[in-house]
């Protein structure tokens, strides 16, 4: 797997963050290709993981990865990982006196995990001539022949886990669900805050901010150093952030960081929030709000542009309910289902920098979207895309008539009057005649979208009558995205094993076979607009109204000062008015819409 790419190096922060980047990595993961003899896939992975040895000579694949969490998240999970060390390692001491060994009893593995361990060492693999060590679960290291041969054995054996495990009662961490190796060097944890418990909880925006200094900086450098030194060249940084707790302060000095020591590389930064958090109250719920804002600010401050990426209905104390997609079976209060739904966007909107060929790189995407200080772009999704089997895209689209097909993934619901400053719109999953409308010539096309070409032009011409004169660019993949085990099952029974809507002679004949969704359309946008200001504004003025030292204490404690915080509202207010579409209004005309 080499040759010319741009390496960018991913740093996931927090634990819902860590819940997306393994459901992200595992999409990364089904999509790797191992027969040398097959066509080289449209995504370049060797700009996101990276070749390596173990000490018994072993070839690696594992993530240019920065996981960082706190104590007590990773369960079962080793924190140097599996792959490196302990295959000659000496236990031979200086100490002759007598040894007593306290044991104990390591938490309980689900049986996706247990199957794993049993594919890792080889055990349910009857190939003799080769040795499972990498990533992929077993990204198999072998002498060149068996390679291929030994992926396709233990990914057929997880499309068998699809049909007999269901892991919605079992994962209660990150780790639960994760199929790859990690290097060493990926995951760092946070001791001076417990993942559970009710003491030394990282839950306010400053105590995020100071954590970044002393051991925990050191520690961070070091890590990137390690990724970065070896890139040959370094695109950016995909940076996952959890925005409604203290990360969102750790991430704020984290951008910073990689701003100052990075500067020119792209540094696109996704504020994750799930719907729900496990334990919460009325001053909690106020927590959660004032860390949004000041994450959101301080982060796009640092990044090249900031997205939330969420399926609350807003980032208020009391958002509307939480976004729903008609083809998805999915509990958006259970983590699991929730953080799946936004990696598989993650993963269509990520696409552009990706490319193996004609790549637009981190730097082009952010300048394309963040125009004069509008920083903060927000996310839309159709997951999946509703397309009839054998059907076009011209057709699928015609269903939608006045409506788009995507649903809000940032809390920023559109405005439906045609105004944008840009957007970049990707569409995966659609290939060859079922891009375009087959009618034969002459035959008169029921609208104007049947007329067009190419996919990248019906495409266009459909998001044109919504947004007719705004900046937009447009990419196709033909490949869907591939879901395998431990994907959770939570797509409608009215959906072909390619992801396809069928009728319902067809529907009745899938669940006769019980064939899983192995594969997903995806459309998604990312979008500048004036709803990003509103939504920032309708935030901004939220957390403006709180008397902190009257009704939350506590969130002052660890800092920022009741005067720094005035300052970051007003900071927030104005980003806010960037995106207002008459940018020369008087202040006092603003200051009468702000009353």
């Amino acid at each position: 797997m080499s040759g010319t790419f741009r390496e960018i190096v991913t740093l996931q922060l927090g634990h819902y963050s860590n819940f997306i980047g393994t459901h992200w990595w595992n999409l990364q993961d089904a999509a790797l290709v191992y027969d040398c003899d097959a066509p080289l896939g449209e995504l370049q992975s060797d700009m996101l993981f990276r070749e390596g040895l173990t000490l018994g000579g072993h070839v690696t694949y594992t993530p240019r990865l920065i996981a960082m969490d706190l104590k007590g998240s990773l369960q079962t999970l080793r924190r140097e990982g599996s792959l490196y060390g302990r295959e000659n390692e000496n236990t031979s001491f200086t100490w002759k006196g007598p040894i007593m060994t306290h044991k104990e009893s390591p938490p309980t593995k689900n049986a996706f995990l247990q199957e794993l361990d049993s594919l890792d060492t080889g055990g349910l693999l009857a190939e003799p001539d080769f040795m499972c060590s990498s990533s992929a679960v077993a990204h198999c290291s072998v002498s060149s022949v068996g390679a291929g041969v030994a992926m396709e054995t233990v990914n057929s054996r997880l499309e068998r886990m699809q049909k007999s495990y269901w892991l919605e009662g079992s994962v209660r961490v990150w780790s639960d669900f994760l199929r790859i190796h990690l290097h060493p060097r990926t995951v760092s944890i946070i001791n001076q805050y417990n993942h559970d418990g009710e003491s030394e909880r990282l839950e306010v925006f400053g105590q995020g901010e100071a954590l970044l200094r002393g051991p925990v900086l050191e520690d961070l450098e070091d890590r990137l150093h390690f990724f970065v030194e070896e890139c040959d060249y370094l695109q950016g940084f995909q940076v996952l952030c959890d925005l409604a707790d203290g990360f969102s302060g750790l991430g704020s000095k984290v951008t910073e960081l990689l701003q100052d020591s990075y500067g020119g590389r792209g540094i696109l930064t996704w504020g994750v929030a799930p719907v729900n958090h496990p334990e919460t109250s009325s001053i909690k719920d106020l927590y959660h709000m004032m860390n949004c804002a000041l994450g959101t600010l301080q982060m796009a401050n640092h990044s090249s542009f900031f997205c939330p990426l969420t399926l609350r209905g807003g980032l208020m104390r009391r958002p509307p309910p939480p976004t729903a997609f008609p083809l998805l079976n999915c509990d958006p209060m259970l983590w699991y289902h929730s953080s799946s739904v936004l990696a598989l966007a993650l993963d269509c909107m990520t696409a552009s920098y990706r490319l193996r060929q004609n790549s637009a790189p981190m730097w082009q995407l952010s300048d394309a979207l963040a125009v004069s200080g509008r920083k903060v772009v927000s996310a839309y999704g159709s997951v999946p895309f509703p397309m009839m089997h054998g059907g076009c895209l011209p057709d699928a689209l015609d269903v939608f008539a006045d409506v788009l097909p995507w649903r809000p993934m940032s809390a920023c619901p559109e405005l439906g009057d045609g105004l944008c400053f840009g957007q970049s719109v990707t569409l995966r999953g659609l290939d060859g005649q079922s891009l375009v409308s087959p009618l034969l010539p002459g035959t008169e096309p029921p609208s104007s979208l049947h007329s067009e070409r190419s996919g990248e032009d019906v495409l266009t011409a459909y998001i044109r009558t919504h947004y007719p004169s705004n900046p937009l660019a447009v990419q196709l993949l033909s490949g869907a995205s591939k879901v395998t085990p431990p994907f959770p099952k939570i797509f409608s029974p009215d959906l072909s094993p390619q992801g396809f809507l069928q009728n319902q002679n067809q529907t009745a004949a899938d669940h006769t076979s019980s064939q899983p969704v192995a594969g997903l359309p995806v459309l998604t946008c990312l979008q500048s607009s004036p709803a990003v200001g509103l939504q920032l504004s309708e935030l901004q003025k939220a957390c403006a109204a709180l008397d902190l030292r009257r009704v939350a204490p506590s969130f002052l404690s660890h800092g920022p000062e009741p005067g720094e915080i005035s300052e970051f509202m007003e900071q927030l207010r104005s980003l806010a008015h960037c995106y207002r579409l008459d940018p020369c209004r008087s202040s006092s005309d603003e200051d009468d819409d702000d009353d």
